[in-house]
């Protein structure tokens, strides 16, 4: 085996090392940074050696040396059209409620508020929110009627918004959890399983529900399977035809939730004496140490009729954002959720990182990763500091 040669200084590089140095000799090294004609060198540090430019055709800095080049040449871009603005509801007051875990982010009273925070977010040129009603206590249930009730928060909201912004782009929610007294995205048995086909029936009713009220994409999040075909029949049946489905393709069982679920006091539920309630949502939600799973639930969702997919958390699956991208020619999502948000909004209060830089970033990420649509609660500051805004 041939020995790999060290670059000693005095010596010419080894060939293929395209990042070495020339040095002619150690003088050249040690002695002062002077030109030719004894003067001392301005522009650079007393000391700088004086070296022979490296033999380099390729040199990538070029196409970085400005901004107005840089962004000439920039892969990816991320706009306000990119974006879909999460909006929580509640009609416990006529006050917008802080959420503690999720600074700057409130439970909006229905009604004005709801229309003056979109409206603030449409002037910055988000035209998309997704729909997220607090229901209250007394209105949940082990089956969750209410998620299909036609005066429900959700399909007030959806009209509300649609009668106050005919051309706003409204998601929802197509999912038991809000609704469900056990705190489970499907109606859950005595013996602690997750009915399957059984929720899927409450979901087409709840997709439907929120089709007449005016909805244009409604967002399958229960991972049921099947429940995409299920509720695209459903709507086609209907005379939907035209609403579309964003299904929440790969959402896996995260730590990263946990904000979300207490803006929506949604957490599941202990269990009693006889009945078995699940402490988590493992047995639907994807494994985080699985991959190539994706695959098999984006394959039976593109075949089922989803129009959007979606990966749910954001920043620790990029790697499935692009899975996702590159496996399927339809539009891809990704949620940039709560536990992300917060995380963020900490370390930013805490003068750990400069929020608009990293919040920036992480929008370019998603986009270079391959995603189209990001749900992000940044959505109207993240369009602020887009637009230049300090």
């Amino acid at each position: 085996m041939q020995m790999m040669q060290r670059n000693v200084v005095g010596q010419r590089p080894v060939a293929g090392s395209r990042r070495s140095l020339v040095v002619a000799n150690v003088a050249e090294v040690t002695r002062p940074a002077v030109s030719t004609n004894g003067k001392h060198r301005t522009g650079v540090p007393e000391g700088t050696p004086i070296v022979t430019p490296q033999d380099l055709p390729s040199r990538p800095r070029r196409n970085r040396r400005s901004e107005s080049f840089r962004a000439s040449v920039r892969e990816v871009n991320v706009s306000p059209a990119n974006f879909i603005l999460p909006i929580f509801i509640h009609e416990e007051s006529s006050q917008n409620v802080p959420i503690a875990s999720m600074p700057g982010i409130n439970r909006l009273a229905f009604g004005k508020n709801v229309i003056d925070y979109v409206a603030e977010a449409r002037s910055y040129g988000v035209n998309q929110v997704v729909v997220f009603p607090k229901t209250p206590d007394h209105l949940k249930t082990q089956t969750a009627e209410e998620a299909f009730n036609k005066n429900g928060l959700s399909q007030r909201t959806i009209r509300l918004l649609k009668d106050s912004f005919p051309d706003l782009e409204v998601y929802t929610d197509v999912a038991l959890d809000p609704y469900n007294s056990d705190g489970h995205d499907g109606i859950v048995s005595d013996a602690g399983v997750i009915l399957n086909d059984e929720t899927i029936e409450y979901l087409c009713r709840q997709a439907v529900s929120q089709a007449e009220a005016g909805a244009d994409v409604v967002s399958p999040s229960d991972m049921m399977d099947g429940r995409v075909g299920a509720i695209r029949r459903a709507l086609d049946r209907e005379g939907f035809t035209n609403v579309s489905i964003m299904s929440y393709t790969a959402k896996y069982a995260s730590a990263y939730y946990g904000p979300f679920r207490d803006a929506l006091a949604s957490a599941p539920k202990p269990g009693q004496a006889h009945r078995r309630i699940p402490p988590n949502k493992k047995t639907y939600q994807m494994d985080p140490a699985n991959y190539r799973e994706a695959i098999r639930e984006a394959k039976a969702d593109e075949a089922e009729g989803a129009d959007i997919m979606m990966v749910k958390p954001g920043m620790p699956y990029l790697d499935v954002v692009r899975l996702l991208r590159e496996t399927s020619p339809l539009p891809v999502a990704v949620y940039h959720v709560s536990g992300e948000y917060a995380m963020l909004k900490a370390a930013a209060e805490r003068g750990w990182l400069n929020e608009k830089d990293a919040v920036l970033e992480a929008m370019t990420c998603f986009r270079r990763a391959g995603a189209d649509l990001i749900l992000t609660y940044y959505g109207i500051e993240a369009s602020k500091w887009l637009a230049g805004e300090k």
